[in-house]
Parts: C-alpha cells; structure tokens; sequence
C-alpha cells in the first residue's frame, strides 16, 4: 500500500476516540454537506451526541451577519468508510433560537409522522431512487461514446456485459457500504438508460425512510467522489429519446395490509388525485421534463392510475390486485425529490385526509 493508503487505514481503536461525520442539506435542498469532530467515545443515541453549528452564509441558508446554523443530531449509522465505531450522523438544522430554519424539511415531515393518527397506521415507504453515473470531466454518461450516442435503450435495463452496464463496480461498492451503515438496502440494479442506476432503500416506517435514502445518497456522493465519478439525480440528464430519473415511492398503511385492504388504497388513490398539483410541486425540480407521458411516465398535468401500470402517475402492483391488499407506487416523484417533504405529504393526505 502506498503511504497515504497506510494513514488511511490507520486503526484509532487504541485511542478510544472515534469520528462522527455530521450530515445536513444544504440551502438549495439537494446540496448535501458533512464535516467531522472527535468525541472521546463510542455514541449509539442521537440524543447523546453534541449539537454543532456551521456557516449558513456558505450554504445559502443565513445572512452573513448572522450566520450560525445549528445541527441537530437526529439519526447515527455506521460509517462504512472509516470503520471501527465511526460514525454518520443525519443531522438538521436550526437557529440558534431553536427553530428549524426554513430548509428544514425534517422537522415539518416529523410534525406529521408523530400524529396519532398516522403513527396507528405505521406507514411503510419503499424509495427507488434511480441516478446517473457521469464522467467528471465532460459530464456524459459512463459507457457513452465521447460526444455521441450509443444503440437505442432495450439491452440496458437489468444488464449484464461489457458494452451494457457502466459503472458496476460504484454500484456494487455502494451496496456493500450501506449494508455495512445498517441502511435498509432492498436491491439495485442498472436501469432502462445506459449509465443509470437504481437503488431501493425499503421497506422503513415513518421519518426514517427519509433519514436512510438521505444517508444513502451521501455514501454514494462520496464513493463516486473517490472513483472520480459524478453521480447525477437530474430528472431528465439527456434529453431526447432516454428515459428520464425517478424516485418512485411505495407505500402502504397497517390498514392496508390487511385483508380489505385494497378499498383502502382505492380511496387512498382518490384522495392522491384531489391533490395531485400540490403533490407535483413537491415532486422535485425539472420534474415537467421526465414527465411527459412517454418513456414510463404519466403526463404531469394528468392524474391517472392503473393496475401493474408504469405509464401511469400511480400503480397498484398485480399481487397487491389479486392478494385484496398491499401497497401502491407513487411514480410521480423525481430522483431529485426529498423524502422528508415526499413521504410526509403522501401520509398526510392519504391519512389525515
């Protein structure tokens, strides 16, 4: 190993001290941000470990004569890269007065998580998060021809082979790394556009699907970082004949896994389609681009659902039709969505109403 290898892989276990590397979202809400700090010892409880505080003004989140953020710890996973009892800490942010900034899609996803209401129906997500692998220096897809196209899309999706699937092995890494954190990885695979992949965080109740998918995307940020890769969550990165980048969402309540439990999403449907321009406006950035109603998508302005449907804004999967009960796919978000206000606003209106 080279030198800096070895300092790298320096075991600390004799100091007793560890790592905590600090997580947060940035102010343009995709932007993810970390910094490190020692603590004398292993920490498991969120609530043990030490607010800290960050220049907001470098963030777009506070003026500069008044820049003091403060991060709240919320949530700790083990930190694949550092290893040992290092750790990540998912963390969001308030003012030194103790109120959630205006970026805090956290706190307001919390307020209705922890509504008795919806924590009785103990609401389960499962998150696809699709994403581009880019090279870093052109910004074009990995395996694409230097300022060209390769064939049309057909022996892309769930590929094996060379000239099929780009960018494996920051795909497989990224696996394993979340594995190791305690995230709950359901699966990844490549996806219908060359370059484009999919992973699942799933299935986790309540605010915690949003504290992991978060969490995962910084370990991907990070392992494409190291192989000089840049990862893209862009909706539609090519624009053309490609499928576009989504994060369609699953979802079900207690009440819907139950026997009957498909009336329950019948209604839930309904009440999705009521609100379906709210929902659109806190699907993410560049959505109107990916949905157009081609290439897997529905039409951005029209609400529409439909058994094993993935052209609709909404599918109700074949099991879920034949078992009477199950979940359903939100296939409206975009991969640059945030869980924290997706989730949230998927429970309260199925929920509360």
């Amino acid at each position: 190993m080279s030198p800096l290898a070895d300092l790298l892989n320096l075991d600390l276990s004799d100091t007793k001290k560890i790592i905590a590397e600090y997580i947060w979202i940035g102010g343009s809400g995709m932007d993810i941000r970390s910094k490190g700090r020692t603590l004398p010892g292993p920490v498991s409880d969120p609530t043990k470990l030490p607010k800290w505080n960050y220049d907001g003004s470098s963030t777009n989140q506070a003026a500069g004569d008044d820049s003091e953020v403060i991060l709240y710890p919320q949530a700790i996973f083990k930190d694949p890269f550092r290893k040992g009892n290092n750790i990540l800490v998912m963390c969001d942010a308030y003012t030194p007065a103790g109120d959630p900034i205006p970026t805090n899609n956290r706190n307001k996803a919390v307020k209705i998580f922890d509504h008795a209401n919806v924590k009785a129906e103990e609401p389960w997500f499962g998150i696809e998060q699709e994403y581009t692998l880019l090279k870093k220096d052109v910004k074009w897809p990995l395996g694409w021809p230097l300022g060209g196209f390769p064939g049309p899309q057909g022996p892309y999706y769930c590929s094996v082979g060379a000239d099929k699937a780009f960018g494996r092995d920051i795909v497989d890494a990224h696996y394993k790394a979340c594995l190791y954190a305690g995230l709950n990885i359901g699966g990844a695979n490549a996806e219908v556009m060359p370059g484009q992949w999919e992973f699942q965080i799933s299935p986790i109740v309540g605010i915690g699907a949003g504290d992991q998918l978060w969490v995962a995307r910084y370990i991907l940020e990070r392992i494409t970082e190291i192989c000089g890769v840049i990862v893209s969550f862009d909706p539609k990165p090519i624009e053309g004949d490609w499928n576009g980048a989504a994060a369609h969402t699953n979802f079900s309540t207690k009440s819907m896994r139950k026997d009957g439990g498909l009336d329950l999403i019948n209604k839930a449907i309904e009440k999705l389609e009521v609100k379906h321009k709210q929902h659109i406006a806190a699907y993410g950035e560049g959505n109107e681009r990916r949905l157009t109603g081609k290439h897997e998508t529905a039409d951005i302005n029209v609400f529409s659902w439909g058994v094993a449907d993935r052209g609709a804004s909404v599918r109700v999967g074949r099991d879920t039709e034949r078992e009477g009960k199950g979940y359903f796919e939100d296939r409206r978000p975009s991969s640059n969505m945030d869980p924290y206000l997706v989730t949230s606003l998927i429970a309260e209106t199925t929920i509360l109403g």
